[in-house]
């Protein structure tokens, strides 16, 4: 309870004493780039894969010849909309954004870089973490929207590579009993994870002592805590939109 009061406090602080609208929009944009445009490759890689991988196993358990195989269309679209792509995609992102965001700002801290910029007058939370939580809101959707689309057409080109399905069938599994909610369900859950990895990475990595060796344990604490904490909110954003 203690670590949590820290953590709303230190999340008030982020509005108070902020910058210039001109600063913010340009580190914001600044941070959009390392953290949206660097990791566009990785939720590429995993999201093919995935959908790829999702297709050959429905696939493998669709063994009765009652049901229609453009049932394996059909869920690998709704496995990949409601949960796959925007946790999956977070999770991957917790490890990769979240680990950078913790270890930049704890070398910062032990460095005396945070220090000198409180000396300086500026709010060293409001100016180094606000970006990072602006820009995540905005780009983890995005990502979300990409690993959506890639993890469709990996599960078209794993099924119909390998003969479990045609491409007609295919599509038209994955156009039938479309419900436009479930986009925006996914959507939501992705707005909530980044801002949930953006804030508890910068968290960690902000109030980082030490040396080096903290600031290794402060990136491993950022990245099991989102882990946790997008696993949680994933089933309490389920229980409550769905």
């Amino acid at each position: 309870m203690q670590q949590f009061g820290k953590y709303i406090l230190f999340m008030s602080s982020l509005f108070f004493r902020g910058e210039s609208p001109r600063i913010l929009f340009n580190r914001t944009i600044d941070e959009a780039i390392l953290i949206g445009i660097n990791s566009i490759v990785i939720v590429a890689i995993v999201s093919t894969f995935i959908g790829a991988v999702t297709c050959v196993q429905v696939s493998y358990n669709l063994t009765s010849a009652l049901i229609p195989r453009s049932t394996i269309g059909f869920m690998v679209r709704e496995m990949t909309i409601l949960e796959l792509a925007p946790t999956i995609t977070s999770i991957v992102l917790a490890g990769k954004v979240g680990s950078s965001i913790a270890g930049g700002l704890g070398t910062m801290q032990i460095t005396e870089q945070v220090d000198a910029l409180e000396v300086m007058g500026i709010n060293s939370a409001s100016y180094l973490v606000l970006p990072k939580v602006i820009a995540s809101l905005f780009v983890f959707p995005m990502l979300v929207i990409i690993a959506m689309f890639l993890s469709i057409a990996g599960g078209y080109v794993a099924g119909t590579l390998s003969g479990e399905i045609t491409a007609v069938q295919y599509i038209t599994g994955i156009r039938g009993d479309f419900v436009p909610y479930n986009i925006l369900f996914a959507l939501i859950k992705s707005v909530v994870f980044a801002f949930l990895i953006s804030s508890i990475s910068s968290f960690r990595g902000y109030y980082t002592s030490g040396g080096a060796l903290e600031v290794g344990a402060a990136s491993t604490s950022a990245v099991t805590t989102s882990v946790i904490a997008v696993l949680i909110a994933d089933f309490i954003l389920a229980q409550v939109l769905l």
